[in-house]
């Protein structure tokens, strides 16, 4: 935090200083009540040693020379930017002439261009109609602790909430699903065992008929499978397509933070199968690789619109751009 105010006299600074320590303190409880107790900067602190110190760390003199762009390409690969990002950072670090002094500034305005770009922050929702959230990602990714969390927050929102237990194939998955269900305060669709597609249909009619709010749809995510995987997503995608027609839909890709460049081939596969809107990060709380979220924005142009930052039921946030820039900053 700088400090903006010239000593003018030991009163006045010592009033100053008692103003800003003030306000700092007011700051820092506002963000730790935000993030479950904790701050944002604490959460991404090992992303932002990955990302920005270590980058840093790399320079030294005025100019920054071909071998330090080396490594501070190096870096970033490092840091789960991909080597396409990462290349493409360096190169205009070159043609703009980047001094050591402005490094900093420069990667975080880049960083930031890259993540508005991507689209909007701000998740799909119109009072007015149905709201489906279809969340797909690989198992282990953290998926259906994600919709349990998305579901309770949600209802403390005040929305109606229905499960879809769309993950008919890995054992326990509905009764783990039933299970968040409860803690959130949200009602389920769950046929064990049954075609997933026919759940989704059920869910559907039944949040159409008893004016819900939002409905959460849980689907598989067994990459070992990878032609029959996207074939199920599909047939649930054309449930809802002839089924909801009218209903506002946001296709959410859950990440695990830290699995980092995976993300991009995960990507990859569910996007073949249905037309992923956003992406949601779990486990960011301790993840290093924070950084996948500027690699999938820029790749595939899919703005992050939840962030899991720990392991309590309310730590599911909304993702800022401009708060994660100022944390790892």
């Amino acid at each position: 935090m700088f400090n903006f105010f010239k000593k003018k006299s030991e009163k006045s600074d010592i009033n100053t200083s008692d103003i800003h320590e003030s306000k700092q303190s007011k700051n820092d409880k506002q963000e730790k009540v935000s993030t479950g107790g904790f701050s944002l900067k604490d959460v991404l602190s090992k992303t932002s040693s990955f990302l920005v110190k270590n980058v840093l760390d790399v320079v030294s003199g005025d100019e920054i020379s071909e071998y330090e762009l080396e490594d501070i390409e190096a870096m970033l690969i490092k840091a789960d930017l991909g080597l396409e990002l990462s290349s493409e950072i360096t190169t205009e670090i070159k043609k703009k002439k980047v001094k050591s002094s402005d490094l900093k500034d420069f990667l975080r305005q880049k960083f930031l261009e890259i993540l508005h770009l991507a689209g909007s922050n701000r998740l799909l929702y119109d009072k007015d109609k149905l709201n489906i959230y279809f969340v797909a990602g690989i198992n282990g990714a953290g998926k259906t602790t994600l919709i349990g969390k998305f579901a309770h927050k949600l209802r403390n929102e005040g929305k109606k909430v229905l499960l879809a237990a769309g993950d008919t194939f890995r054992a326990a998955a509905e009764e783990q699903l039933d299970i968040w269900a409860q803690r959130a305060g949200a009602e389920i669709v769950r046929k064990d065992k049954a075609d997933s597609a026919s759940v989704v249909y059920e869910a559907i009619k039944k949040a159409q008929n008893e004016g819900y709010n939002v409905l959460i749809i849980d689907t598989a995510g067994r990459l070992q499978n990878k032609f029959n995987l996207i074939e199920e997503l599909k047939k649930i995608k054309n449930v809802i397509s002839k089924n909801a027609s009218d209903s506002i839909v946001e296709s959410i890709l859950v990440l695990d933070a830290n699995l980092g460049q995976n993300g991009l081939s995960q990507a990859k596969v569910f996007g073949e199968a249905i037309d992923i809107t956003s992406v949601a990060l779990t486990k960011l709380d301790g993840s290093a690789k924070g950084g996948i979220i500027l690699a999938v924005a820029k790749e595939y142009g899919l703005p992050a619109k939840l962030i899991g930052v720990g392991e309590k039921i309310d730590d599911l946030k909304d993702f800022n751009p401009d708060e994660f820039i100022e944390a790892i900053f």
